[in-house]
């Protein structure tokens, strides 16, 4: 990027968290950057306002950018050096600088103390305000045209054209493959868009009376795959969701549309007990609590809900007392807690949160200076690259990473 940009123009398309953010940065290393944000919808930061529930998913509590890049299922080797430049610790700073504290949860996800989105998109707003940016909503871009001189031309949609001299390329990412052909005439190719982060429907709804119930740890393991992964797991009325589940369904992103989202999975729900250390612990409350019915238990982390379902999946009668219980019965109850196998047909996904594996392949990309290799003067930043990550606000930091290091090349 040349640093003679006395008049020169930049045009942001996409007026989410990486475009905002890399405008800013630009803004800040070159007051005489003349910096238009070209937004198709009504509202910019629209993602930002719906992530968490409302109150926005800044960053996750890792400042180790070795361990940060691991949440990457794609991106994971670009960002690891991306984040030696930017990472979650410098999120956090760059907010508190402007008046936004934030606090980490239990589980590592960071959100402002005021539990409120508005405040990251005011903050935003605000800073882009003071640095002159101009925003332009319901504006479309269809086309980017290079031109002769290395300037280019911005096709609008029911407006006249607008040439600038750079570009950010900030869209977000889509789940349809022909929102990316206007990027493929600018000489890039696309990876295929498929969905990442969803849940898992069952075929058989076994557990659906039962939506809203938790456990703390399990894993979950996707049959004649590599894929593993734990975490809390929760029930839908469709499947399920939780952390465990969702991990898995970024890692396996490609590999489950490859099969139609039509798969076998294995559930431990009592991670990291095996299936052994399961069967003593039964044989014991056999012993200890004879009198008893088998529906109770307070040995194992599972609501009680969900204890008495396991004991009927496996033909207990709910009559039968710990006494009762044959070796069998036992063997069975063990390997249904620690190796049950459900048939998944289908997925869930967040509409308003979704997000993709595909986009602009990083190999196309100058992660030094987020510079296309294709078409020079044109960059990107943000999930249009074929980045993604698991929950957890992992998502919002490369977007704030690619579009930091893109704004600093002004420095």
């Amino acid at each position: 990027m040349s640093q003679n940009s006395f008049n020169k123009k930049l045009a942001v398309i996409g007026g989410g968290a990486a475009g905002f953010f890399g405008a800013i940065r630009a803004a800040r290393n070159n007051p005489d950057l003349n910096i238009t944000i070209f937004e198709r919808s009504r509202e910019v930061l629209s993602k930002v306002r719906i992530s968490g529930g409302g109150r926005c998913n800044v960053t996750h509590h890792c400042f180790d950018p070795e361990l940060l890049s691991k949440a990457y299922p794609r991106g994971e080797r670009e960002l690891r050096w991306a984040f030696e430049r930017f990472d979650a610790k410098n999120t956090v700073r760059w907010f508190e600088e402007r008046g936004v504290e934030l606090k980490t949860e239990e589980d590592g996800r960071m959100f402002p103390v005021t539990d409120d989105s508005a405040t990251i998109i005011n903050c935003l707003k605000r800073e882009a305000l003071e640095r002159g940016i101009q925003v332009r909503t319901k504006t479309k871009i269809e086309r980017v045209e290079p031109l002769k001189n290395g300037r280019f031309n911005l096709h609008i949609h029911n407006s006249n054209p607008a040439t600038v001299d750079l570009v950010l390329i900030a869209t977000g990412g889509s789940n349809r493959r022909k929102s990316y052909a206007w990027l493929e005439e600018l000489g890039h190719s696309i990876e295929e868009p498929v969905p990442s982060l969803f849940t898992f429907n069952f075929r058989d709804k076994i557990f659906s009376d039962l939506a809203g119930i938790s456990v703390p740890e399990a894993e979950v393991s996707i049959t004649d795959s590599p894929y593993t992964h734990t975490g809390p797991l929760l029930i839908t009325h469709w499947g399920l969701s939780g952390p465990a589940v969702l991990k898995a369904s970024a890692w396996a992103a490609r590999y489950l549309h490859e099969q139609e989202y039509r798969f076998t999975i294995q559930v431990n729900w009592l991670h990291p007990k095996t299936e052994q250390e399961v069967r003593k612990i039964l044989k014991k409350l056999r012993q200890e609590n004879a009198k008893k019915l088998v529906t109770k238990q307070d040995r194992f982390p599972i609501p009680n809900r969900l204890w008495k379902r396991f004991t009927g999946l496996v033909q207990i009668n709910a009559n039968t007392r710990w006494a009762n219980l044959s070796n069998q019965q036992i063997h069975e109850l063990a390997h249904q807690l620690v190796n049950g196998t459900y048939q998944i047909q289908g997925k869930t996904t967040y509409k308003e949160e979704f997000v993709t594996c595909g986009g602009i392949p990083l190999t196309e990309i100058d992660f030094g200076t987020m510079e296309s290799k294709k078409c020079p003067g044109v960059y990107f930043a943000g999930e249009v690259l074929d980045i993604d990550a698991i929950t957890g606000g992992y998502n919002f930091q490369s977007a704030w990473t690619t579009g930091w290091i893109f704004g600093e090349n002004w420095q």
